[in-house]
């Protein structure tokens, strides 16, 4: 009986032994992709507060370590068997071994989030907010601050702009904030000369490293790229039931039926569920920057009806 156990207990270390280095070498091809993986790691290492020295962590915020864990579990399932997702404490220690340290008597992420946010989350929503008070709100609250700086951190780089990276950022940033924030951030506004205000409005909608391919794809192409994307696909498929129930109940997705309906014919609900999911657009294909300028003109009225569901601000004005 004795060696029954002996043999279990050397399969298990054996087995735990062989996912560690495989992790270890999924986080290794993670870094050196050009997919965006490398930003996500990135915002793992600084929401975890892994050290570059030794790979060691001690999370402060487990929840927020939590978090970033669970946005790489589902932008890269690869990793799904190297992290566990369900604990109430940091566990990312699944993917580095022992090297990784959880603290649990902190104060956690969600808690912060509260008490950090609490002058920007009691304001009640108004359109057409500055983007200049918005921002700087943001960046007098310590939580909210920071959490904007994990974010610039990807998105504001001097070299060649990383537009899947910046994107992962903005989903995290965006995940991260209560629904009034985030609706006070990306419904802010700026008058046509304020240009203070129009900067800090593209600090806080991604661009243009997010949202500006060169050149600009057409709005028919960021369709069907998104609808061979899974995160992407889900997405794209609740903005339509949330905002749009009146083109699916008709036409699903039959792009000839579409092409038969004009923008009246297209009532958006603009409630609370379709502005969460209209948010939940950000940092995904769907908020690119998109046209229909140079496309035959059979193909218009359907890229223009496209154009219209993502970009048409007329849904929550």
């Amino acid at each position: 009986l004795y060696s029954v156990f002996t043999v279990l207990f050397i399969y298990f270390t054996c087995i735990s032994t062989v996912q560690t280095t495989d992790c270890l070498h999924l986080r290794k091809q993670c870094i050196n992709a050009a997919n965006g993986c490398e930003s996500v790691w990135n915002m793992v290492e600084d929401a975890c507060n892994i050290s570059v020295l030794g790979n060691r962590c001690k999370a402060e915020d487990t929840v927020g370590c939590n978090r970033i864990i669970q946005v790489l579990a589902d932008e890269y399932p690869e990793f799904k068997n190297c992290v566990c997702t369900t604990d109430d404490v940091c566990s990312i220690t699944t993917l580095l071994g022992k090297q990784c340290s959880t603290d649990k008597d902190n104060v956690s992420m969600e808690t912060k989030l509260q008490w950090g946010l609490s002058g920007l989350s009691k304001q009640a929503y108004t359109t057409n907010r500055s983007c200049l008070d918005v921002n700087r709100e943001c960046v007098e609250d310590e939580v909210c601050n920071k959490q904007l700086s994990l974010y610039l951190k990807v998105c504001l780089v001097n070299k060649k702009c990383n537009m899947e990276g910046c994107q992962a950022a903005i989903r995290f940033f965006y995940r991260n904030m209560p629904f009034e924030v985030a609706q006070m951030m990306i419904f802010c506004d700026c008058i046509q000369h304020d240009e203070s205000c129009h900067r800090a409005k593209e600090l806080l909608h991604g661009k243009p490293c997010a949202v500006t391919a060169v050149p600009l794809p057409s709005c028919l192409n960021v369709i069907h790229m998104c609808e061979e994307n899974e995160l992407c696909r889900k997405k794209y498929t609740t903005f339509q039931s949330k905002c749009w129930r009146h083109v699916t109940k008709k036409c699903y997705e039959d792009e000839a039926c579409l092409e038969t309906l004009i923008k009246d014919d297209m009532p958006c609900s603009a409630n609370a569920d379709c502005k969460a999911a209209y948010i939940s657009n950000w940092g995904t294909m769907l908020h690119m920057e998109c046209t229909c300028q140079n496309l035959p003109p059979t193909e218009q009225p359907l890229c223009e009806l496209f154009h219209h569901m993502l970009h048409s601000k007329s849904c929550f004005s």
